[in-house]
């Protein structure tokens, strides 16, 4: 099984510890990633704001990329903002031809020609639909067990485009999460807004989004997610919103590779769990047998 790979900017960057755990993880489940050479960035949240044309013409150059440098068919993407950029391309130039017109006249220059045949997956479509929770529970070495786990999903993997899970009520991560041995949190959260990049802009607001996300989960050893701006939202913020609201809503914040990573048996600085801000000593006890020695100490640990 092989699937062409876009990491995008923030896994080789603020979220490099997701890159980490999507290859560890991939390669522990016999899956061949590809990545696309020379991808670039696809525009993320500012290119939509500046030009239309721009925003759509950055995610055309790695589907193009993707095309013209491999059979695999399937472009796999971890990054939920990554995803819907490219996705929306992917959708639009089949409705309309005029656009896909003249996204090729721009990609013309390197040259690149952009037809439309390959599709973009999220993460969470491949872990859930292509390999299944039975490929991870054939493989468990450390099962998770006494472990309550509170499955994120955010808005960007599910919404607009209603592909692979109910937006409203998302069970995807589900089956997933009980493949590793842990019981999964019963929590109405998993599809609400964290606020995104309004953690910059409007921080009040985003915080009062995060903070019920997060009081939401108590009970839980921790939040798994699959989006790299969720998880910067959930776990970087916890103090500041405890100082505000006079609670203690700390929670760790994991990707959810590095969860299955750690039932596969994966070490968790392969995870790249020591690069987490919210894994601290409570949940660190929980790691199964020796590898809780290898965690490492959290770079801010709040758990």
């Amino acid at each position: 099984m092989k699937y062409q790979y876009y990491p995008g900017c923030s896994l080789t960057g603020t979220a490099r510890e997701y890159d980490m755990a999507v290859r560890a993880v991939m390669s522990a489940l016999e899956v061949n990633l590809l990545e696309i050479a020379d991808w670039t960035c696809c525009g993320a949240s500012a290119a939509a704001a500046v030009d239309r044309l721009l925003s759509l013409a950055l995610p055309a150059r790695n589907l193009a990329l993707a095309e013209a440098h491999s059979d695999a068919p399937d472009v796999l993407i971890p990054c939920s903002a990554c995803y819907l950029n490219l996705k929306q391309v992917e959708i639009l130039i089949h409705r309309e031809p005029q656009t896909l017109a003249r996204l090729n006249q721009i990609l013309a220059d390197e040259p690149l020609t952009l037809t439309g045949r390959v599709t973009v997956r999220h993460l969470l479509d491949v872990l859930a639909r292509d390999l299944g929770p039975e490929a991870v529970a054939e493989r468990v070495r450390t099962p998770l067990d006494g472990w309550v786990v509170a499955p994120y999903y955010g808005c960007q993997c599910l919404r607009p485009y209603v592909i692979f899970d109910d937006p409203e009520r998302p069970r995807s991560m589900a089956p997933l999460i009980a493949a590793t041995g842990a019981r999964v949190h019963a929590w109405t959260m998993g599809a609400k807004c964290c606020g995104a990049s309004h953690m910059n802009t409007e921080p009040e607001v985003a915080r009062r989004l995060v903070a019920a996300i997060l009081r939401g989960a108590r009970g839980a050893d921790a939040i798994v997610t699959v989006c790299p701006m969720c998880q910067i939202n959930l776990e970087a913020h916890q103090r500041k919103i405890a100082r505000e609201t006079g609670e203690d809503l700390s929670v760790a914040v994991l990707y959810l590779p590095q969860l299955l990573g750690l039932a596969l048996g994966i070490a968790p600085d392969q995870l790249g769990i020591h690069l987490n801000l919210a894994v601290g000593p409570r949940l660190r006890a929980k790691f199964p047998g020796p590898e809780r020695k290898s965690a490492g100490a959290s770079a801010d640990a709040r758990v």
